[in-house]
């Protein structure tokens, strides 16, 4: 039996996948950084939520995790020009936010063009972590995948979960008015 017009939903323009899925990353990369804040204070970190979140203290590229050390490589390849190293702090927030956001944007457009599925998001997550393991040890930031021990790999792979399936959830309630 078809649908009648009235109660059929709108399809999301690519344009409104895109920008959905944007700001769903957004919100995916809150969750992500939630979920590994809470392992950290667990782990007996003493920074305040917005001084971990924001990198307070990074004020060296010895000392810059793998967003900054991306974001430094990026800006450095494309405008021939050094960062100092008072730069890492901001080269690491914005690549950090920068890349879940794009994935979102990536993962809207996708989702607006298929059906969803139960474990789209868990599944997009893994997808996320599992890209990171084959991007940093080609680009010498990251050991190979199989140079880890499981718990670091769960613990990091915990975190792309609540990434994915914040994201997707995130996508279905910005998804519902169509556009």
């Amino acid at each position: 039996m078809a649908r009648s017009r009235a109660t059929k939903k709108p399809a999301l323009s690519p344009l409104g996948a895109l920008a959905r899925g944007a700001i769903a990353g957004a919100v995916g990369t809150v969750a992500l950084d939630a979920a590994n804040y809470a392992q950290y204070r667990a782990g007996g970190g003493q920074l305040k939520a917005l001084q971990w979140e924001f990198a307070e203290g990074l004020d060296s590229w010895d000392d810059a995790p793998a967003p900054a050390q991306v974001g430094k490589r990026l800006y450095e390849g494309l405008f021939q020009k050094e960062l100092p190293p008072s730069s890492a702090r901001l080269v690491n927030n914005v690549t950090h936010w920068a890349y879940g956001t794009l994935w979102g944007a990536q993962y809207g457009v996708v989702a607006a063009s298929t059906r969803p599925r139960r474990l789209q998001g868990p599944l997009f997550g893994t997808l996320v972590w599992l890209s990171g393991y084959v991007v940093l040890p080609l680009a010498k930031l990251y050991e190979p995948i199989w140079n880890y021990d499981g718990k670091t790999l769960a613990k990091d792979w915990s975190g792309h979960l609540a990434y994915g399936t914040t994201t997707a959830a995130a996508f279905r309630l910005l998804s519902m008015g169509g556009n």
